[in-house]
């Protein structure tokens, strides 16, 4: 009896021990944090965003934030957590991070780098602006993702010229403003090509005068050119003929080989 009472005895300490151990371990990680540094905190979620715990360095960095509030550091804390959120398909979230930045401090070394993803958010949401491989009709197509990027890379460009994404943004702000003109021919084109003329003629026109340096105004002019004919307004027809032979004297558009050779909408 003696044996088997201190064998139970022995056993029951030998399981309290262990779940005072893990007690013990499992409050460990919490307590470290309350004694780490903001910058040992920044550190680990650093290390968490380079291996793609992004969940993980969004917490961690929330910490940093508070616990280094008014310093640079949680500054820097705020961006990467839009960043993080960005990365984690949270793009409202990772925007308003981004605008409340914005506002919040004016005047922070961070604000162009604030702007410039702001504005990379937007512009990859809609990457692959002429992408209609997805059958999807292009009067469904909504292009205020490539607007809002416009918008905020030009801010950028214009309060930060000497930034060091300034010159991606411009890049980008080109190809935006490409992309956004050959939409609009591309819904000019398929009005035309359905009958609805005067529509036809509008987007184009709205194409021409949004996006006058864009390549898209060749077509564009083009497209105006046969809507107005066909809807008999002849000098409208003139006068966008006299444009797009001005502009574009070598347009396949205005080829008279290539015209006779091909009807009008086989030339897409």
């Amino acid at each position: 009896m003696t044996a088997a009472f201190s064998s139970r005895r022995l056993a029951r300490l030998l399981s309290a021990l262990a779940l005072i151990a893990l007690a013990a371990c499992s409050s460990t990680p919490r307590e470290d944090d309350a004694k780490k540094s903001a910058e040992k905190l920044y550190a680990e979620a650093k290390e968490d965003m380079a291996s793609g715990a992004w969940d993980q360095a969004i917490k961690t960095l929330e910490r940093v934030e508070g616990r280094a509030a008014g310093t640079l550091l949680a500054q820097q804390a705020q961006l990467d957590i839009g960043y993080a959120q960005w990365k984690t398909n949270e793009k409202a979230k990772a925007l308003s991070t981004l605008d409340r930045f914005v506002k919040v401090h004016p005047s922070s070394p961070g604000v162009d780098y604030a702007l410039y993803l702001r504005g990379l958010i937007n512009f990859n949401d809609n990457l692959g602006l002429l992408g209609f491989l997805a059958g999807q009709s292009l009067t469904d197509r909504d292009q205020q993702a490539s607007r809002d990027a416009y918008q905020s890379f030009r801010q950028l460009v214009e309060q930060f010229p000497d930034s060091r994404y300034a010159d991606d943004a411009r890049v980008r702000m080109d190809y935006i403003v490409n992309s956004l003109a050959e939409y609009e021919v591309h819904v000019a084109r398929y009005y035309l090509r359905r009958g609805a003329l005067l529509a036809a003629a509008n987007r184009a026109q709205q194409a021409v005068q949004a996006y006058p340096q864009a390549p898209a105004g060749e077509e564009a002019l083009f497209i105006m050119t046969e809507a107005y004919d066909r809807l008999g307004l002849d000098k409208l027809r003139d006068d966008a003929r006299r444009v797009l032979t001005t502009n574009f004297p070598n347009s396949r558009f205005v080829q008279p080989a290539l015209a006779q050779a091909k009807p009008w909408w086989k030339l897409w």
